[in-house]
């Protein structure tokens, strides 16, 4: 295949990057291969919200979906990466509305149909913008096949799910409690509802006896109340049947302050009789608990608020004030009435609308709900089959199965207009309900139901509806479904994961993919979740145009275990930056001296120096070290492994040992060592083209390849022929000999490129043989004027040594340095020492310091002197050795 330009002395990610996604597109290559005879592989993309850009947490998790996809490509699976974006309800929804009131403008002046098209506008301007986001990302997503979760499709999905559950009985609609968001003025599900700790205050209210009954003395009993505003809708007081206290009084008559209405005190094993006075007030239409309570006591529910959280026509004189207003009202009214006996501040856990911000209410209302028991007992009970959905790490199978033994039935309706509208409608003059895929036929004489379903009702089918669904022959649901992995965060396994687990069980009969991976969340540096409040988000975006996507998808990949929070630090990108340029250098190193070379070609095995065999087989190591831990989804340590392969061994190692060759004579050794440079190379550049694709591709493209694109070639596999264990143990031995020599000339502050004499004593057989053998490498690395090896070779008295397994290494001193400099120099050193070791005695010797300063700061101040007493007698020591040599 053609090569591309050569490649620029220095790194420019910008260089690299810009435009090669749309050769990518135009080449097709993101498709599934069409391959009936390859394993297929699939993925579908966890559908971000149309409400703004993408944050570092999507970068993330796209990044291992990308890297998983574009492995099992090249490894010749039939993959499928499906593509799409999640219509958000309410948050979309809430987005719109705060747009239109900068315009001065309310959803009800537009009317549904217009308000509905406002929004389809502001989906498709904020579709377009995370698809360029895709494309900056790199990710290899099969756009032909991309979805919405309102497209005709999945709307035909979500609809027969709906029908047939209810046909089930297990949607059913009725007055509940539910949680409610008086902004949006929609109900929430429990997990939409995010407690927070608030400010508030126990009321202390009298309630009078109505009929002169008195009670420890007094007329009244007392209740304590965090919400004064719901006493308009008080019907009962209760206590704990089995409470001692209060058996003479159960059946009494008590009177609610300020609404002057009658109310009896009931028993209920609701009651905790150790909490507080062990008297509670029942207020059914304002407390889930007070609900169930009103049940059981066939109590009427009075509901004191209307949907933007005002008071209602319950509420007496307060009518139409906001609760809050409301509350600090009758607060006074009761203090003024003599009703208020004390008031004790209180910090307590207060819920609030994930969506909105705004503390939530608890609000009689009537909504559609599923009937979650059947639904979670079968999800439990798969997971000890053999199609159960693997979590990784397994720790968080526990949190979905905790959380679906305690399930509570989910509210799916939403008070939205935005959203799949709720298939049931009610006859205009019967008010019979009917609940189908298609409106009746006389649909004139029928309203819809005004709702929209749960967003998460929807993204709840996507693995399945996606692929074709609800058609089961559909060609794409019968190859690709179950998908095989999932990736998103741990924070989302009871919104996302647990409800796509029941309805693919309970649709399909399968699960909906074979592993999910769980990430954690990504912190700043100082580990503080990322807010808007904190001001201390990162948009990868931006990280992109300063370092490159490559650096930052490195990073992501690589910077965590499974499971775990990261902290983003641009200290990390930079040194993933750094990584790609030695990749760089190196790559550029090797394409110069390649020739005309065509394709790499291996020589044979009997023509491989040391140097060779040891690459080889350190590069067949490293492919089965990487594909073994992107199996397990270890991708930090694959990480590590290819990092330590391609900057130690090949570059630092490998490449420099080749320009010995290189720079040589012997042209068949040339050519030999220039094709295994070219095919480690290729090699490496294909391991690391799942985590780093542009580079890789622009590097691939640059040297000798065979096809059109790195993103199609075929994935490093292994070969057993590579090993080498005696290689790799005799190249080790060489490369300790050349480190122990190194760290001998640092010490003396030696320049590396000064001939020495050097003397390596060792009884091994083996390690001298494997010396002699490869002296050139030596000479190269150590530039030994002399080269003495053997079990008798004697160490002049002034030498510096090192001990390496089985050998001493030698160098003597003089060699090493200009004796005379050597000598003013350790007189220097000698000078400075005893300078701070006086400085020291004369600290520790006055009383006020040693008496008075921290222990610590004393110790320390020992600990020093001991060190530089101790330097400063070696350093005496050296000179004498040095003076009785000369």
């Amino acid at each position: 295949m053609a090569k591309e330009t050569e490649m620029s002395t220095k790194y420019d990610h910008d260089a690299v990057e810009s435009g090669r996604y749309e050769k990518w597109l135009e080449q097709d290559v993101f498709k599934p291969s069409g391959d009936k005879k390859a394993k297929p592989y699939s993925i579908v993309l966890p559908p971000p919200n149309v409400t703004g850009k993408l944050h570092l947490g999507h970068a993330w998790d796209t990044t291992l979906q990308d890297m998983l996809i574009r492995q099992k490509r090249m490894l010749g699976y039939d993959t499928l990466w499906v593509p799409g974006m999640d219509h958000a309800g309410i948050a979309t929804q809430a987005k719109v509305e705060a747009k239109l009131r900068d315009q001065g403008v309310s959803r009800y002046d537009l009317g549904r149909e217009k308000f509905v098209d406002k929004v389809w506008e502001w989906k498709d301007e904020y579709a377009a913008t995370i698809k360029k986001q895709w494309a900056k990302m790199g990710l290899s997503l099969d756009y032909s096949r991309e979805r919405f979760t309102l497209d005709d499709g999945l709307s035909e999905a979500v609809r027969k799910v709906f029908v047939d559950l209810y046909n089930q009985g297990l949607i059913y609609r009725g007055e509940y409690i539910i949680n409610w968001d008086p902004q949006a003025q929609t109900a929430l599900s429990d997990i939409e509802v995010i407690h927070k700790d608030d400010k508030g205050a126990f009321y202390h209210v009298k309630y009078p006896f109505v009929d002169g009954t008195t009670f420890d003395g007094k007329d009244y009993i007392e209740i304590a109340t965090t919400r004064p505003e719901t006493m308009f809708g008080d019907v009962a007081v209760a206590v704990n049947p089995s409470d001692e206290r209060y058996k003479d009084i159960v059946g009494k008559k008590i009177m609610v302050p300020l609404v002057q209405r009658e109310i009896p005190i009931i028993a209920d094993q609701y009651v905790d009789p150790e909490f507080g006075t062990g008297m509670v007030k029942i207020t059914p239409a304002h407390d889930p608990n007070d609900f169930k309570v009103g049940n059981r006591h066939d109590l009427k529910r009075i509901n004191t608020m209307n949907g933007d959280a005002t008071m209602n026509e319950n509420a007496g004189k307060y009518v139409g004030m906001d609760r809050f207003d409301a509350r600090k009202a009758m607060v006074a009214d009761l203090e003024d009435q003599g009703y208020m006996l004390k008031i004790d501040p209180i910090v307590h856990s207060v819920g609030h609308s994930e969506r909105t911000g705004v503390q939530v209410e608890s609000r009689l209302s009537t909504q559609w709900f599923v009937k979650m028991q059947p639904l979670a007992d079968r999800a439990v009970k798969n997971q000890s089959t053999d199609d159960k959905v693997n979590f990784v790490p397994e720790r968080f199978e526990n949190t979905f199965t905790q959380w679906m033994d305690n399930i509570h039935d989910w509210v799916i309706s939403r008070q939205l207009w935005w959203g799949h509208r709720i298939p049931a409608w009610y006859n205009k003059q019967t008010g019979e309900m009917y609940v189908g895929m298609e409106a009746p036929k006389d649909a004139e004489n029928w309203e819809q139901d005004p709702d929209v379903l749960d967003t998460w009702f929807s993204s709840a089918l996507w693995p399945f509806s996606t692929l074709g669904w609800p058609d089961e022959n559909s060609e794409d649901f019968k190859r690709y479904f179950p998908t095989n992995t999932l990736v998103t965060g741990y924070d989302i396994i009871f919104f996302w994961v647990s409800r796509m687990i029941f309805q693919s069980l309970t649709f399909t009969d399968r699960r909906p993919f074979k592993d999910v991976l769980l990430h954690g969340l990504m912190r700043d540096a100082q580990g503080r979740k990322m807010s808007k409040s904190l001001g201390n988000g990162i948009d990868p975006m931006d990280v992109i145009d300063k370092y490159g996507v490559d650096a930052l998808r490195w990073f992501l990949a690589t910077g965590n275990t499974a499971g775990q929070d990261v902290r983003f630090s641009y200290e990390k990108i930079e040194a993933a930056w750094n990584f790609i340029n030695k990749l760089w250098n190196a790559s550029r190193y090797v394409i110069m001296n390649l020739g005309d070379m065509e394709k790499p070609e291996l020589p044979d095995s009997s023509e491989w120096n040391l140097a060779d065999k040891w690459i080889l087989s350190k590069l067949n190591s490293v492919v089965n070290q990487v594909t073994d831990h992107f199996e397990k989804y270890n991708f930090g340590e694959a990480g590590r492994a290819l990092y330590d392969f391609i900057w130690n061994d090949f570059c630092d190692w490998y490449i420099e040992m080749s320009k010995e060759t290189l720079t040589g004579d012997d042209e068949k050794a040339k050519n030999n060592t220039r094709n295994i440079l070219a095919y480690t190379l290729d090699k490496i550049l294909k391991l690391m083209h799942p985590m780093m694709p542009f580079v890789t591709e622009k590097i691939w493209l640059t040297m000798p390849h065979e096809g059109e694109s790195i993103v199609v070639a075929p994935y490093p596999v292994n070969h057993d022929e590579f090993k080498d264990a005696k290689a790799e143990k005799d190249m080790a031995a060489l490369i300790e000999l050349i480190k122990v020599v190194r760290n001998i000339r640092s010490q003396a502050n030696a320049p590396m490129s000064s001939s020495i004499d050097l003397l390596i004593k060792t009884d091994n057989d083996d390690l001298k043989n494997i010396f002699e053998e490869n002296k050139h490498y030596i000479d190269r690395f150590c530039h030994p004027k002399e080269l003495s090896i053997g079990s008798d070779v004697v160490a002049p008295k002034l030498a510096m040594t090192g001990i390496m397994t089985d050998a001493e290494i030698s160098i003597p001193l003089a060699e090493l340095v200009d004796l005379d400099e050597e000598i003013a120099r350790i007189e220097k050193e000698i000078e400075n020492y005893t300078f701070e070791v006086q400085r020291a005695e004369k600290k520790l010797a006055n009383k006020k310091f040693v008496d008075n300063a921290p222990e610590q700061v004393v110790n320390a101040e020992k600990e020093k002197q001991a060190d530089n007493q101790s330097k400063l007698d070696a350093a005496k020591q050296r000179l004498e050795e040095i003076k009785s040599q000369k």
